[in-house]
């Protein structure tokens, strides 16, 4: 009885006690939402054969899974914000690989204010070009480049480039948006996904350069590479966010993998997070052909 409640239960201590990431926690961890639900069934196997020792553990672990993982199937209310909206849509190109005709389509569908690309290439940022793209968005900071690290911020509003963050090869571009007067500073995101080749510091580091909360307005959207129950996340969103999709709640949402990753259940790496000052009033993941993420957009209004 002790060998299918103990695995449940180490699961919870280490999700709920915030472990420092390593490998293979950092992977595995992201597929809590799964674990919780599959908690279940210890419990009601060790409450059927009265093994009631079994049946507490296994009840405090379910207890402490669902609390990590089911609010974030629960709207929150909003801050009271009454100003300008500003759509967003995050698309990861799988190094350019993603439609273009489709993603000119979800574009042109959606309208977002700004839209940001990660894993963006020399050659695709033509074909949406040619596509009119540059046409709908005047503004851009783009940084493509060949492999996994391009990315870019195209936008409707006038922008002022900020300093790229970049860690290893990976670069997570950064602007300042003027909407309706007010000052908002976007960034794509784009760590470096975590793997057993030494990628794990690389990844920490990716998230943890990014601006903490509190002061300037911000948005930060893009392929996180981590969900709601990575540490660096979590502590991301104290720092002074919340995201789109929990907000909302549909925090449960997967938008990876979506392609070539047959038998793996989805998880949710892709996020708009925004400061607590700004109101999350809609959220939504499209799908993309050419590419294994999902698109997510979002619709904020502004203090």
């Amino acid at each position: 009885m002790w060998i299918v409640v103990i695995p449940c239960a180490a699961w919870a201590v280490l999700r709920v006690a915030g472990v420092v990431p390593a490998w293979p926690w950092v992977p595995l961890v992201a597929f809590t939402p799964y674990v919780a639900l599959a908690s279940v069934l210890p419990l009601a196997l060790a409450a059927a054969r009265r093994r009631w020792a079994a049946a507490g553990l296994a009840a405090v672990s379910c207890l402490a899974l669902a609390c990590s993982v089911l609010p974030r199937q629960v709207p929150e209310a909003n801050p009271p914000a009454a100003g300008a909206r500003l759509r967003v849509l995050s698309v990861n190109l799988r190094v350019g690989q993603a439609d273009p005709a489709a993603l000119v389509a979800l574009v042109r569908r959606l309208r977002p204010d700004v839209l940001t690309f990660q894993e963006l290439t020399v050659p695709a940022r033509g074909r949406m070009d040619e596509l009119g793209l540059r046409q709908l968005f005047p503004h851009r900071v783009d940084r493509p480049a060949p492999g996994a690290s391009g990315s870019a911020i195209y936008a409707r509003y006038p922008m002022t480039e900020l300093p790229m963050l970049a860690h290893g090869y990976f670069r997570q571009v950064r602007a300042t948006l003027t909407v309706s007067g007010t000052a908002v500073e976007v960034v794509s995101v784009h760590p470096c996904a975590p793997r057993y080749d030494g990628r794990v510091p690389c990844w920490r580091q990716g998230l943890d350069a990014l601006p903490r909360g509190g002061g300037a307005l911000r948005v930060l959207a893009g392929d996180f590479n981590a969900t709601l129950d990575h540490p660096p996340m979590r502590a991301l969103l104290r720092s002074g966010y919340r995201d789109a999709a929990d907000v909302t709640g549909q925090g449960l949402t997967a938008t990876w993998p979506v392609m070539d990753w047959t038998g793996l259940p989805g998880v949710q790496i892709d996020h708009v997070l925004a400061s607590r000052e700004i109101a999350v009033t809609e959220f939504a993941v499209h799908d993309l052909p050419g590419t294994d993420h999902r698109a997510v957009s979002a619709t904020l209004r502004l203090p």
